[in-house]
């Protein structure tokens, strides 16, 4: 459910707006739809682990939060980043 350390520092190089960039809106929604995405796949098999879902439906949000503020700030930078993460709206 958790990703792996090559994942990570994989993600945070290619959604990095500059060197060294970890905090990034676009960092930290990539991550989040990376855990999001991997929750998915784990609740597929394991319906009823509803302590997980709850996680899942709270990253969803934070996403969604952090996402919102992005579009707000920059709306190019917005349909950038959900063009390149592949997520509708």
């Amino acid at each position: 459910m958790s990703i792996t350390a090559e994942r990570r520092s994989a993600l945070i190089k290619e959604y990095a707006t500059k060197p060294g960039d970890t905090g990034s809106p676009e960092v930290q929604v990539a991550l989040l739809s990376e855990r999001i995405k991997n929750l998915t796949e784990h609740l597929k098999e394991h319906a009823k682990d509803y302590h997980s879902r709850r996680g899942l439906l709270m990253m969803v949000g934070q996403r969604r939060r952090l996402l919102d503020y992005v579009k707000r700030k920059d709306a190019a930078r917005y349909d950038a980043l959900i063009k390149r993460l592949g997520l509708r709206r």
